[in-house]
């Protein structure tokens, strides 16, 4: 089981090598944050038509967030930029729902590759 990063869901939706296995497999978590970056992504390089579709296709595959993950996530957030790593809000959202629930976060975002947990998958 996997809980994929919002530039997983845009390197299957591109095409790219590695993302299509786990995609089609269906065994994975994304947040409404993951699906709202993915709106916005969307919305902003093809529209809304095509923004609403990818939206109502990976809603089905939502995970409530709550409000102890949420702060959870921002903890590790600051933790990690201590370290000087800087990860987005969401992305560090993410990661925190994969850990807690003891899922592989998939991404290819570099900030990612030497955390545990992590499938990194370059993009292109």
């Amino acid at each position: 089981m996997y809980f994929l990063d919002t530039c997983a869901l845009l390197g299957y939706l591109k095409g790219e090598k590695g993302f299509e296995k786990i995609v089609e497999g269906g065994a994975f978590l994304v947040s409404r944050f993951q699906l709202m970056e993915l709106y916005y992504i969307t919305l902003r390089e093809a529209g809304e038509e095509l923004a609403e579709k990818y939206y109502e296709a990976f809603s089905r595959y939502e995970e409530e967030v709550g409000e102890q993950t949420l702060k959870n996530a921002m903890k590790m957030r600051l933790n990690l930029q201590k370290k000087g790593m800087n990860i987005s809000y969401v992305d560090a959202l993410g990661y925190q729902c994969a850990v807690e629930k003891d899922l592989l976060f998939v991404t290819s975002d570099p900030a990612f590759r030497k955390l545990k947990g992590v499938e990194f998958i370059p993009a292109g």
